[in-house]
């Protein structure tokens, strides 16, 4: 009798060689497109260097720029996953030029959405439940999709409140891992030639802190901690955070309250919609008050607690009416709360009361301070500059500071005049990676609301508050005049 035929089903060995193909596949995407946008660069540097007008040579910065931003759009849309977080950090007035904003700035709440029928799949194995037999009411359609996960409006059976569900995408951490990991590489080779910076280390951290939000219960707890955290610490917090439903927790679902509201760069139109003039006195003042509300909550964490939220990005921001922790100013009143905890770090007691230190030094004008808080911090500078005490405060202030330092509009690591060239950071420590890009998220903020203020000066009491508690704090030395 004949073995019976054996059968292949050539789409499922199609389905898993692409699976097992698909990292090399993004690999090659990225690297031939990142060398494209690199190498374009360098060859524009050596062409304008033959022109001797000012004005021709903007002209020229600006056009490629232009084409730049374009070839960087399409690989961070293509590629998406990780590569919507990097549009999210570089895509910012402040820190890039205006043509890589204005393209970048689109890509942030965009991500393609997982369909709802695996989403349910997802949920009924995660919660060992049917849907129907959960919630009352499961909105389709997604509020949001991101990088790593999307959300959803429902309401739990026998609730009257609804609430969100956030489910993580399948499959996609191992992507985002190698997708990391040629970024690494791509740093590597970027600080040994162009950027004196230690950027391994950046990313680094970036790997750990993205390695952790695949874990939706840890984030649950951080989300909970840091709520406790600052409603116990102010009479009325400064930020609202969503209430964990916790018997709603898994790996990879994550079931929280409800927060109604408008994401923060839309604030323009909404007090536009009240009738009151989005550039006025009025409205400055509100926005004003919105930022001063966010850095206070910032400060806390950072300086009071440790432990604090790492991912203050405009989609993480919201607007909302009134509640118990609104705010009131003439016709306007709000509240601001503050979404997604997949990204939070807890800084080591010493590296928080060194941050306190530099905080009191960029506060004060205090060069000799800063230069002593490096040291203490561990980040390792070499500089053969003349005024290296200057470029080194300069610096400092271009990192850790929502106000740029005078002079400077945005950071141009590729300029000559840049302190980042000026003064070489051969080593960051990894845990100040998560302060450094809070800082400039929240400058990106300021920038988006058209506010300049410094984040170090509203910062001062609460740096003096935690050095003092420590027995650390000295007082202000010799200042900048």
């Amino acid at each position: 009798m004949l073995p019976p035929p054996i059968v292949v089903d050539l789409n499922d060995i199609k389905q898993k060689l692409s699976v097992q193909f698909r990292p090399f596949q993004r690999s090659f995407q990225f690297w031939t497109r990142a060398i494209d946008i690199y190498t374009g660069y360098k060859v524009f540097q050596l062409r304008v260097n033959f022109v001797k007008d000012v004005q021709k040579q903007e002209a020229m910065w600006e056009r490629q720029h232009e084409l730049a931003a374009d070839k960087i759009f399409s690989m961070c849309f293509d590629l998406g996953g990780f590569f919507l977080k990097i549009a999210q950090i570089i895509g910012k007035p402040d820190l890039a030029p205006a043509a890589w904003v204005k393209r970048l700035v689109t890509l942030c709440d965009q991500a393609p959405a997982t369909s709802f029928h695996t989403v349910k799949l997802v949920l009924e194995n995660e919660l060992g439940l049917s849907i129907d037999d959960v919630f009352d009411r499961f909105d389709v359609v997604p509020l949001g999709s991101a990088s790593i996960a999307q959300v959803h409006r429902a309401r739990l059976k026998g609730d009257k409140g609804d609430v969100v569900v956030k489910v993580q995408h399948p499959g996609v951490q191992d992507l985002m891992m190698t997708d990391i990991r040629n970024l690494q590489a791509f740093a590597l080779y970027m600080q040994k030639t162009d950027i004196k910076f230690d950027l391994y280390s950046v990313t680094k951290e970036m790997e750990k802190q993205i390695g952790y939000e695949f874990d939706f219960m840890r984030e649950a707890s951080a989300m909970d901690r840091i709520r406790k955290f600052l409603y116990k610490t102010n009479k009325r917090s400064p930020v609202l955070v969503p209430r964990v439903i916790r018997d709603m927790v898994t790996r990879r679902v994550l079931v929280m309250e409800y927060i109604d509201g408008v994401p923060i760069m839309n604030l323009g139109d909404e007090i536009a919609k009240r009738g009151i003039n989005p550039h006025g006195k009025v409205a400055v003042a509100a926005k004003q008050k919105i930022l001063q509300s966010l850095t206070l909550a910032y400060g806390q964490m950072i300086l009071k607690s440790g432990f604090f939220h790492a991912d203050p990005h405009p989609g993480n921001i919201l607007i909302c009416k009134g509640s118990e922790a609104s705010y009131h100013f003439l016709f306007i009143s709000f509240s601001v709360a503050l979404l997604d905890y997949g990204q939070v770090k807890d800084l080591p007691e010493e590296l928080r009361l060194g941050y306190a230190n530099l905080v009191l030094a960029i506060a004060d004008g205090d060069p000799l301070r800063a230069s002593e808080s490096y040291r203490e911090l561990g980040i390792d500078t070499l500089s053969k500059c003349e005024n290296e005490q200057q470029e080194l405060f300069k610096l400092a202030q271009t990192m850790f500071d929502t106000k740029l330092p005078p002079g400077v509009k945005m950071l141009q690591p590729f300029s000559e005049d840049s302190s980042i060239k000026k003064v070489a950071v051969q080593a960051f420590p990894e845990e100040l990676f998560s302060i450094l890009r809070t800082v400039h998220l929240l400058r990106g903020l300021s920038v988006g609301l058209g506010l300049n203020y410094s984040c170090a000066e509203q910062w001062r009491p609460i740096a003096e508050e935690a050095l003092s508690q420590a027995g650390r704090f000295k007082g202000a030395a010799v200042t900048l005049a």
